[in-house]
This record gives structure tokens, C-alpha cells and sequence, in this order.
């Protein structure tokens, strides 16, 4: 099976970007009017997001184009195993990369806090080309041919791969050999697992996993995303996010959780199509009573 998901990723991802381009227009499209049920999710979030300060005509559009943004996304994920350093150049550009390397002459380690926005995987992929390999702490997929194909394909520029059930105790070690941590944040979690902080003026549960990391390595953190332009992307590394510290452990979880929901809420404000609205990032509420 495995074979078979590299030769499909191999003949994929040899696909010219504009072909690529112009076949998830078409596919985005056909999903966004056939999937009721995804579209329903991203209109739902849109509307809490955003309220009355979006027309119903601007949702739609945004909802349309967070599909065709998938798609193009699968197809640039197939190109991810093949991909050199030297093919980078006019596809992704980077700005603020210098930040990373002044943070690591710290010698604690470097937390990356991301998103589920623009090509995330692609993200990820360049960094370790551009010299900064990631360990990427991600949940194991339910299918094993595929979760071996997938961490094939992230594995291949550099980086490494950490399933986010076991992730604590060797990302801390990770970090004490200055190496890079790659964490999405912008999911919803179980109450066990997570923090409610605001999140578009709405109480979201979010991991406090990020937080409690780096009060316990004193690793510096920053935000980091890739946005698309057209057929080529441009990374944007953030400055580094001020924690509190204050010595109440769960105090502290929380507004620094808060702080990276913030840095989050930032971007796709400003290019709300290209996050991943089909998820139900509101799902667990707060208890009541």
C-alpha cells in the first residue's frame, strides 16, 4: 500500500503547479456545492466569527475559496517528498527567518506556534530545507498504510515526526538539544486537554500543551505562517510572543495560551480563506453551573 501512495504521490505531484491550480478551483467548487454538511461548518463558523460584520455574499466566497485553498493544498502536499532546496527559489519566500536563528543562539530550543492555514504541511517542508528542521507533533491517522505515507512525506525535507500522544517528555528533551518544535494550536480540544481563551470573541478550548512546554524549557516562542499568493506562498515568522510567569502554573497556561489564540486570530483575519474553517473549532463548550 505504501508503494502504491508514493507512485500516486510521485505522478501527482509532478502535476504543473497551473494545472494543479486550476483543477482545485474546479474541485473546490463541485466540493463546496455538493458537501453540505462541510459547508454548513464553515458558514456556522464564519457567522460566529464574524456576525453581522460580513455579508452573507462575502461568507459564501470565503467559504468557496477555503475548499479550492484544500484542494491546492493536496496537490502541493504530494510535491512535499520531492521537493529540493533549490526549488524553493520563487516558490516560497520567507520573511523574518533570521528571527529563528537568534532565537536558537539562546540555546533553548525554538517553539514554533502555527495553524491549520494556507499549505501548513508545505510550511513545514521548507523550513527543513532552508537549514531549520521541525520536530512536527501530530496525531497518529486512523489508517496505518496511510499515517506511514504520511510521515514518509514529512519526514523527507529534515524534519521529524512526534505523535502528539506521547510528545511532553521527548519534545522537552528535543529542546534541551536546541532543536525546533513545530505545534499547531488551532484546533479544538477535549476539556482535559485544554484551556478555554477567546477566540474571535468566543470561548474556545485550546491546547494547553504549547504553554506548559515552554514554562517548563524556557524556550522562546513565535508564530509562524504560511500565506498563499497565487501559485507561490511567503512564510512569515513572527516576533517572539512575551510570556507571563508567574509562577501559578495553570494561571500562566492560560493567558499565554491566550496570547498564541491571539497570534492565530491575527492572520486569518486578515486572509480568512485560507484557514480551516470546515473544522468545528467551538465544539467543546464551557461546563455551566
Amino acid at each position: 500500500m505504501l508503494f502504491l501512495l508514493k507512485i500516486a504521490a510521485f505522478l501527482i505531484g509532478r502535476v504543473p503547479l497551473r494545472v494543479s491550480s486550476f483543477l482545485s478551483g474546479v474541485i473546490g467548487t463541485l466540493i463546496y456545492r455538493i458537501d453540505r454538511k462541510h459547508r454548513e461548518i464553515v458558514l456556522g463558523n464564519l457567522d460566529l466569527a464574524f456576525g453581522e460584520g460580513l455579508g452573507r455574499e462575502r461568507k459564501e466566497e470565503i467559504a468557496a475559496r477555503v475548499f479550492k485553498n484544500l484542494v491546492m493544498t493536496f496537490f502541493e502536499f504530494m510535491r512535499v517528498p520531492w521537493l529540493k532546496r533549490k526549488d524553493l527559489d520563487g516558490y516560497v519566500e520567507f520573511e523574518g527567518l533570521e528571527k529563528i536563528g537568534k532565537a536558537l543562539e539562546r540555546k533553548n530550543g525554538l517553539i514554533l506556534i502555527t495553524a491549520h492555514f494556507g499549505n501548513w504541511e508545505l510550511l513545514a517542508a521548507s523550513l527543513g530545507l532552508s537549514g531549520h528542521p521541525i520536530d512536527i507533533i501530530a496525531r497518529e491517522l486512523d489508517n496505518p498504510s496511510l499515517e506511514e505515507f504520511v510521515r514518509w512525506a514529512r519526514t523527507r525535507t529534515g524534519n521529524r515526526v512526534v505523535s502528539k500522544s506521547r510528545s511532553m517528555r521527548r519534545l522537552l528533551k528535543s529542546l534541551s538539544q536546541n532543536r525546533i518544535a513545530g505545534i499547531l494550536i488551532d484546533q479544538n480540544v477535549a476539556l482535559s486537554e485544554g484551556v478555554f481563551v477567546d477566540f474571535f470573541g468566543a470561548p474556545a478550548c485550546t491546547n494547553r500543551g504549547p504553554a506548559l512546554l515552554a514554562s517548563a524549557s524556557s524556550a522562546p516562542v513565535m508564530p509562524i505562517f504560511i500565506v498563499r499568493r497565487k501559485r507561490a506562498h511567503r512564510v512569515l515568522v513572527g516576533d517572539e510572543i512575551v510570556l507571563v510567569n508567574t509562577g501559578d502554573r495553570e494561571l500562566d497556561a492560560v493567558e499565554n495560551t491566550s496570547r498564541f489564540t491571539g497570534a492565530v486570530e491575527e492572520v486569518v483575519r486578515k486572509y480568512p480563506e485560507q484557514w480551516f474553517w470546515v473544522h468545528r473549532r467551538w465544539k467543546t463548550r464551557p461546563p455551566t453551573g
